[in-house]
Parts: C-alpha cells; sequence; structure tokens
C-alpha cells in the first residue's frame, strides 16, 4: 500500500494569549493588509501630490468600510435569522467570528465613494490606486484563513493537499487558501 503525501497542518492560529485575550495569525494578516494599503496608497498620494490629509482620510474610510462591511456582509448573508432578532449581537458577539469578503467589498465601494466626495478626488483616481492595493490585502487575509484552518476544499489525492487537524479532518483537502492567496 502507498502512503498517500499531504501536509499535516497543525497550525496553533493564536499568535499570542495575554491574560485570556488571544491575539490571532488571522488578525495579523488583516492589520498588514491595511497598513500595507495605506502605505502603498500614501506613496501614490505623495507622489502624484496629494496631501497626506487625503491618505489618511482614505485609510480611515476603508478601514471602517472594509471591518463594518465584512462583518455586516457576514450577519446578513449567512446568519440573517439570527442577526435580524439580535442585531446587537453584530457588535457584542464579533469573539464568536464571521466576516464576509463580499460584503467587505461592498462596504469598500461604499466607503471609497464617500471619501472621494469628502475629499473631492474623483473616484475612478481612487480605484485605479486602490486596485493596485486590493490583491495584495486579498492575499494576506487568505494566508490568515490558512492560519485559521478555514475555508478550505474538498478531498484531494494531490501531494499538496492538506490535513487541517485543527478542524477535525483526517483526510486531505484543497488548500483553497493558498490558491485564492496566489491568484491574486
Amino acid at each position: 500500500m502507498v502512503e498517500q503525501l499531504a501536509v499535516v497542518w497543525d497550525f496553533n492560529p493564536v499568535l499570542v494569549n495575554i491574560f485570556g485575550f488571544e491575539i490571532r495569525y488571522y488578525s495579523l494578516m488583516w492589520a498588514a493588509a491595511l497598513l500595507v494599503g495605506a502605505w502603498i496608497f500614501g506613496y501614490f498620494c505623495k507622489k502624484e501630490g496629494k496631501s497626506q490629509e487625503l491618505a489618511d482620510s482614505a485609510f480611515l474610510y476603508i478601514a471602517l468600510g472594509t471591518m463594518i462591511g465584512a462583518r455586516v456582509g457576514h450577519c446578513l448573508f449567512y446568519e440573517p435569522e439570527y442577526y435580524l432578532f439580535k442585531p446587537w449581537a453584530i457588535i457584542t458577539e464579533i469573539r464568536n467570528g464571521g466576516l464576509a469578503s463580499h460584503g467587505a467589498t461592498i462596504g469598500i465601494i461604499v466607503a471609497i465613494w464617500l471619501c472621494s466626495r469628502k475629499n473631492r478626488v474623483p473616484v475612478m483616481w481612487m480605484t485605479d490606486r486602490l486596485g493596485v492595493i486590493a490583491p495584495i490585502s486579498g492575499a494576506l487575509i487568505r494566508l490568515g484563513n490558512l492560519f485559521n484552518s478555514e475555508i478550505y476544499g474538498d478531498v484531494t489525492s494531490l501531494p499538496w493537499g492538506f490535513v487541517f487537524e485543527l478542524r477535525g479532518e483526517t483526510e486531505p483537502k484543497h488548500p483553497t487558501q493558498l490558491y485564492e492567496a496566489l491568484s491574486y
């Protein structure tokens, strides 16, 4: 009998635990995505003679739009029956998880529009520059999904399949997080 090759993924998603408060690699990847995005957008602003205030404003709007959109998107797309009857749980139960990238996308679009209006900058100017940042941010966040052992694919016999032990899996699964991160 031939032993199937696979990556046994038993990665602890917690970076550090401080008095019961966990900081996870997933959070670190989100922070990295926002900070790298802010740095790149700030570079574009400086290079093109735009103000630092525009860069700061864009960071604030887009960070809030991303986080609010991701959380509300998860709550409304995946568990509307629960959150519509307990709307305060959207905020109070955030430690239970739940973010949706398509909700984040909607939040970012709204944030770009609002920031563009406030700063009197064409929406297309902002989206052109953010188009460089989006795939980098997406790749970082998908790596966070890998660290959390979530959003993986079906069973595979390919040698790069991952056995996600943290989730109780015993068969290799497609590491779709890596596929997505590489495709970005």
